[in-house]
């Protein structure tokens, strides 16, 4: 389910963070969640594993459908996996900020997504919101 065939018989200590990254995925999903708590799942990757590994969730999503709640720093991720975007208020008594619809269709192809104007009026949006509204403290207006 989450490509790690040929890597069976390697020991934990010989498998890479992305392969790692999988077998978190693949426990998760082991014991099929009606939801899937995922927070920074692709934080620590390289930039090409990420989106690999992003495709991959996607691939699965789409097989077992269950719902996933995704916690990320990384708007282009979210724009890309997510139907809601959350946006929360800083600090630690962080809420619930704005909720954005993310229309785009599925399967999702993420070079179509990127060619669309819409794509960069939310993602332009999201990080207006996030640093204007909420990237300094009160104190600081």
């Amino acid at each position: 389910m989450v490509g790690l065939t040929e890597a069976a018989d390697k020991k934990p200590t010989q498998i890479s963070g992305g392969m790692k990254q999988r077998v978190s995925i693949a426990r998760a999903l082991a014991i099929r969640p009606k939801v899937l708590i995922l927070d920074e799942p692709f934080g620590a990757l390289d930039a090409i594993t990420k989106e690999e590994l992003q495709e991959e969730l996607l691939k699965i999503w789409t097989d077992h459908r269950c719902t996933v709640l995704m916690i990320t720093h990384d708007i282009n991720e979210a724009l890309f996996l997510a139907d809601k975007l959350v946006m929360m208020t800083n600090g630690p008594a962080a809420n619930m900020g704005e909720v954005m619809q993310i229309p785009f269709p599925r399967p999702r192809d993420r070079s179509q997504i990127m060619e669309d104007p819409e794509y960069y009026n939310l993602r332009n949006y999201a990080l207006d919101y996030l640093f204007r509204r909420f990237a300094h403290d009160a104190d600081e207006e």
